[in-house]
This record gives C-alpha cells, sequence and structure tokens, in this order.
C-alpha cells in the first residue's frame, strides 16, 4: 500500500503533455462487456455549479432573481444536498461519480503525502516518466494515471448501453473511456507545465525580490525597455530529456563528484520558453506583443484571443499549447499578464475528451476554448497582479466558453444522460466573499459598492443559463440542478502544524526553518519538514484540515502503534483540540474534529486522515498550513483576496443545493445518492457495492 504516496521523482511537468493512450472503459462486473447503444425510458439531465450555496441561493430565489431555479423548486423539489467530509470539491465529486464514501474511491484531499518522504503531492494523478534514447529518440511513453477507485456511473451506464454527454465535470482527468459517449475532461486537467494554472506577469515596476515564482503559482519577470522595445520569454514545461538527466544523476551523486556539478549546469535548461517581444513607446496606452509568430496590438485593458505556442523539446517532440495576453497597465509603466498556457483541444499532447477526436470537433464546431479545469484566474488576483475587473472579466470568459461548449452539445438529442458542470461560481464566492462579510479582514467598503454584488450576478447567470438549456430539453426530461457544497467566510487562518507543534505531538530537533512554501515548491519537488525530529514525533498536519499520525508500518519513520496507542492518541488530540477558542473572538473554532472510521471504510482506508478537522463558519486552516508549514501562532487573520472557502468546513453546515423536476421519496438526500437515483432513472442494474442510495 506505501506505493501510493511514491508517485515516480523523475516526473515533471511534461509528464501531462506528451502522449498518452486512453485508458480502456472498464465495465463494472468482472467479464462483462459493453452491450449495444439502447434507449433509455427517460432523459436525464444534470448541470451542476461547483459550490452553489443553499443559503444565498434561497435568498435569491426569495427576491425574484432566480426565475428558472424558482420554477424548478416548484415543479419538484429544492432541498441541501449534503456532502463529503471534507467538504472540498475533489472529494465531494470523486463521490458524485461513483456513489461511494471516499474511503472506496481514494480522493479525500486535493494534496496526499509520500509515505517515505511525508512529502506532500497532488492528489487524483499519479505519473510515470517518459524516457529517451540518446536524450533524442522516445523510448517509452509517459503514463498518467487516477489514483480515484470506484466506477464513474456513466461508465457504469455506457457499459449497459446508455449514450451520455459529459462535459467538464471534476474529477474526470486522466480522461475515462466511456462507451457510447463523448466526454471532455475537468479538473484536474493542467496546464502546459502540468500544474493546476501556473501565471505569467512581465512588468517595468516589478523589483528585483518580486522576480520569480510566487507562492500561489505565477511567474513574475521584469521588463527593462531599449528603444521602446523589451525582450523575455514565455515559460512552457519542463524539458523531459533533462529532467531524465537530473534523474540519473541524483542517483550518481555519492560516487560520482562530476555528477554534482552537471546538476548544477542543468538547472538553467530544465524549463522550456518561446520568445516574448514586447514593444511600446513608454507613456503610450497600447503596446505590440510578438509571440510565437503572432503579433498582438492590445490597448490597456484588453484582452487577446487565444494565441497558439509551441515549446519544442527537440527535433522530434513538440508540444503545443494557447495562452491569452491581458495588458494590465500602459502609462508610465507597463503590465502585462499572460494565463496560464491551456492545451490547445485541436493538438492536446495528452488526450483531454473521449473519444479522442471529441475535443478538436468542438474546437471545429465552436472555435478554441480554455481547457485547464481550474479555468478562472483567482491566483493572480490573490498575488495582487490582476484587480477585480480583469478577474471578473476573466470569470465571465471562461463562463461564456463552458456555455458555448454546453449549448453546442445540446444542438442534437442523440443522448439519454447529460451531465455538465461549470465551477465559476466556486471561484467568484473564494474571490468576492469579502464584499459581502464586513468582519472579514479584507472586506473593503469603497470596493464592495461597485463588486458586492459580483456572487449574485454570478447565480443569476447561471439561472439564466438553466433556463435556456431547459428549453432545448424534452418535455419530459428529468432535470436536476445541484452543487458539490456551500460556501463560508473564511476571515481566520487557523495553523494546525503550529498547534501540534505547541502541545508536543510534532516536535523538532531545533528551530523549525523558515520561509514561505510555494506552489512551485509542489510541482518542482521542493524542500518540506525542515528540522522535524520524526523520531519524537506522533502527528503532523498536510492538507485542509487533515491530521496524520506518524504510525509505525505506514509511514517511513513512524514511532505510533497502531490498536490501543493509535485510539489512545486519536482521543487525546480530539479531546484538546475540539474546544479550541479564537482569543480575539472567543468563537468556537471547530465544529467537530472526526475520528477516521467514522467517516470512512472501503480499501483506501490506510491513505485517510487519521482526523479531520470541520471548521466553524470564518475559519480555514492556514495558507502555509496546507503544504506542512510552521506560523508563529495558531490563529490569525487571513488577508488574502481569497475570503470564501468550504475546505474542511464541519459537515452539518457544508451542503450543496439540489434542485429536481421531481418530487423526491426523501428528504435527506446526499452527494453519493445522485449515482444510484441516475442509474434507476436509466434502468441500469445498481452496482453492489454503492454507498449511496437512490431518493427518487
Amino acid at each position: 500500500m506505501r506505493s501510493q504516496g511514491r508517485p515516480a521523482r523523475a516526473v515533471r511537468s511534461l509528464v501531462v503533455l506528451a502522449a498518452l493512450a486512453l485508458v480502456a472503459p472498464s465495465c463494472s462486473r468482472p467479464g462483462e462487456g459493453s452491450k449495444p447503444r439502447r434507449r433509455a425510458p427517460h432523459k436525464v439531465f444534470l448541470v451542476g455549479f461547483d459550490g452553489m450555496d443553499p443559503t444565498l441561493a434561497q435568498r435569491f430565489m426569495a427576491e425574484g432573481k432566480l426565475p428558472n431555479l424558482s420554477q424548478l423548486a416548484r415543479e419538484g423539489t429544492f432541498l441541501p444536498l449534503q456532502t463529503t467530509q471534507p467538504s472540498e470539491s475533489p472529494t465531494a465529486w470523486a463521490s458524485f461519480a461513483t456513489g461511494v464514501n471516499p474511503g472506496k474511491h481514494n480522493i479525500f484531499d486535493f494534496l496526499v503525502r509520500d509515505f517515505e518522504t511525508y512529502a506532500p503531492d497532488l492528489a487524483m494523478v499519479r505519473k510515470e516518466a517518459p524516457e529517451f534514447l540518446w536524450g533524442l529518440i522516445p523510448t517509452k511513453k509517459p503514463r498518467i494515471l487516477s489514483t480515484r477507485g470506484g466506477t464513474s456511473f456513466w461508465v457504469h451506464a455506457g457499459c449497459y448501453g446508455i449514450r451520455s454527454v459529459v462535459l467538464t465535470v471534476p474529477v474526470t482527468f486522466p480522461v475515462e473511456g466511456v462507451h457510447h459517449s463523448d466526454l471532455l475532461a475537468g479538473f484536474p486537467l493542467p496546464d502546459i507545465r502540468g500544474t493546476v494554472g501556473t501565471f505569467s506577469y512581465w512588468a517595468t515596476d516589478l523589483s528585483p525580490a518580486e522576480a520569480g515564482n510566487t507562492e500561489f503559482g505565477g511567474i513574475l519577470e521584469r521588463l527593462v525597455f531599449e528603444n521602446g522595445v523589451a525582450s523575455t520569454a514565455l515559460v512552457g514545461p519542463d524539458n523531459p530529456v533533462v529532467v531524465q538527466e537530473e534523474a540519473k544523476l541524483r542517483a550518481k551523486r555519492a560516487t560520482e563528484p562530476e555528477a554534482e556539478r552537471r546538476l548544477e549546469m542543468l538547472a538553467g535548461k530544465r524549463r522550456l520558453t518561446t520568445p516574448l517581444t514586447v514593444r511600446w513607446p513608454q507613456g503610450s496606452r497600447r503596446a505590440v506583443i510578438d509571440l510565437a509568430g503572432h503579433e498582438v496590438r492590445l490597448e490597456a485593458g484588453g484582452w487577446s484571443d487565444w494565441i497558439p505556442v509551441t515549446f519544442t523539446v527537440n527535433a522530434l517532440v513538440r508540444v503545443r499549447g494557447m495562452v491569452q495576453l491581458h495588458l494590465v497597465r500602459a502609462d508610465q509603466e507597463l503590465q502585462l499578464y499572460g494565463s496560464p498556457v491551456n492545451l490547445d483541444p485541436r493538438r492536446p499532447a495528452v488526450p483531454i475528451s473521449s473519444p479522442a477526436s471529441f475535443s478538436t470537433r468542438l474546437a471545429d464546431q465552436i472555435g478554441l476554448y480554455r481547457t485547464l479545469g481550474w479555468a478562472e484566474a483567482t491566483w493572480p488576483l490573490n498575488e495582487g497582479r490582476l484587480d477585480e475587473a480583469a478577474f471578473m472579466a476573466d470569470c465571465d470568459r471562461a463562463f461564456a466558453d463552458r456555455e458555448r461548449i454546453f449549448m453546442k452539445s445540446l444542438e442534437s438529442d442523440d443522448w439519454d444522460l447529460y451531465l455538465a458542470v461549470i465551477e465559476t461560481t466556486d471561484r467568484v464566492q473564494h474571490m468576492m466573499w469579502r464584499f459581502i462579510d464586513p468582519r472579514h479582514p479584507m472586506h473593503d467598503a469603497a470596493l464592495a459598492a461597485t463588486w458586492g454584488d459580483a456572487i449574485e450576478r454570478t447565480y443569476r447567470k447561471c439561472d439564466d443559463l438553466v433556463g435556456r438549456m431547459r428549453a432545448k430539453l424534452p418535455k419530459d426530461a428529468v432535470v436536476f440542478v445541484m452543487s458539490d457544497h456551500g460556501f463560508h467566510s473564511f476571515r481566520r487562518c487557523v495553523n494546525l502544524n503550529s498547534w501540534l507543534a505547541e502541545n508536543g505531538y510534532l516536535v523538532f530537533s531545533g528551530q523549525p526553518s523558515g520561509g514561505t512554501k510555494r506552489l512551485d515548491d509542489l510541482f518542482g519537488r521542493g524542500r518540506f519538514w525542515e528540522g522535524v525530529d520524526w523520531s519524537r514525533t506522533r502527528a503532523y498536519a498536510l492538507g485542509l484540515g487533515q491530521i496524520y499520525f506518524n504510525l509505525r508500518g505506514r509511514e517511513s519513520q513512524g514511532i505510533v502503534s497502531a490498536g490501543a496507542e493509535y485510539k489512545a492518541l486519536q482521543d487525546e488530540i480530539v479531546e484538546k483540540l475540539s474546544p479550541l477558542s479564537d482569543p480575539e473572538t472567543d468563537e468556537r473554532v471547530f465544529g467537530g474534529i472526526y475520528r477516521r472510521d467514522e467517516l470512512y471504510h472501503g480499501e483506501y482506508l490506510v491513505n485517510a486522515p487519521d482526523l479531520q478537522a470541520g471548521f466553524n463558519d470564518g475559519y480555514r486552516v492556514g495558507w502555509q498550513d496546507t503544504l506542512g508549514g510552521i506560523r508563529p501562532a495558531v490563529i490569525e487573520n487571513n488577508t488574502k483576496r481569497w475570503s470564501g472557502d468550504h475546505c474542511g468546513t464541519a459537515r452539518h453546515i457544508s451542503a450543496g443545493v439540489l434542485f429536481s423536476s421531481r418530487r423526491l421519496a426523501r428528504e435527506d438526500p446526499h452527494i453519493m445518492d445522485i449515482a444510484p437515483t441516475i442509474l434507476r432513472l436509466l434502468e441500469v442494474p445498481l452496482p453492489p457495492d454503492l454507498d449511496g442510495r437512490p431518493f427518487l
């Protein structure tokens, strides 16, 4: 079981970008093959809006602002939809897809830890590196494997002859092959660097201290103009040939002194780039950008269309993507933003759809569209490189891209199951919640006068889309609108590792090292847990509310024994941590601290957190705590624009929304119940291991 925490260390960003064979569809029962196409008794249509909150939805409906959702509620049902603990998108959407608890599908958080090194890594995918002969000829394709267990209900339905359309549903990358279906993958479909969204930012007013990698996944570079021209580069993926050589050299470091010198020399050759030139007379409100053979003219505040770019590995291997540019400012200073480089849907380096031709067909029909799973520009707003107007403009473009895909796919009625998800609701609430919460440290009354209705406007866009999509459906179609979780304010950061250290569970051999952990450390395999004495450490925190024990036989340096000692440590930490209150407000921080076996059961239980925090409204794990960092204070203000959240919120206040065109048989629906409900409507036999149960 230990291999789950040890993805191949030689793999870097390009692993996500090279050729990959589609995974064959897997039918649920051993030996079962796909059955011929058949028609279901009902068409089943479901659209999801990530993070749509039941309290806000109820309020906006009462105010007459969501007429289409109100109509759906009158016809059938509107109820809170209970969700997973933690109430995180990958965990909840995995339970939506499979109808089982996380102990059976293995997605407990955005991050996993390596049992050997304790280092964090992204959950959901496992990567195996490509290999090259003489640094030129590819001899082994990279492999990208899903770490999610269970079977998606649309895959199961496809095995029984049901034709489905599945569009940008989270946790569908790596691509699932589905019989009789069209599928376009969603989150965690990466950018060209293999990350969830590395943006670029070039500016004349950047200081040397600001240049480089940001905390939240950006690359900043100072522009220097000579005679009105500045030359720079757009950073792409890591060069897999260099990555392969580095891996071999690291293995030789102890015995060959030359290996270290060669590694230092290779460090500057790792990233592939393509030249970018900016022509701008200082003081002019416009600039001309030359990128990848394309000349782009932008006014200050303007956005480009998608610009195709190619990164050359060698004479045999190239990686293609596309980028949008935004001229943030052009007066006495120039600031230029580059979106994450998306995979080009016409020639993606890895399949992003099933069949593989589906993404190309869509591009031929509607033009280029963003493919990145995390489609909205949350990170540059959090870093202060975009303002609220630019962020909302980007969100509108992301929403429009998804809408074009959905509406085009509805032009044909050759389907029995239609699933589509938009995540813009989640992103807008993350970034703009501070404008509806006057208690938030980042609340700004002046900005709230302009942006205080940003969340409401996004809900109204969702409502309008529901109305227009329903107008294209047969009258007897069964319709669901749902979300994976709700939303809350994130006013205060709770640093679990700081609490564990203060209380003697996380022990250091010296002073904990300082410094900010960055997303680039996560993707680039940075250093973690410096100074920790694992021989005396009993518990550590990683991710968005997960506490892990240093368990003997599981962690490489484990000291806590399974059985009585394990249970005693659970009880001890729960008893001490549960009453934690905020010294500034005297509010209780936690709505619950949950033991592993209270939440999960199944074959992946070994990978589950030993304790899962359930936060009250206003609280979430601190930013550095997610990567195992240590902060001086246990509780401190959240001073980021990322001001709303749901991750790790206590389950009794975490529900999403469920609208149905039919009345439900019971009033306690859970996100795990959707899979069996839809399968029953389609008259497909239910898999025997489901945890959910039909509510129709």
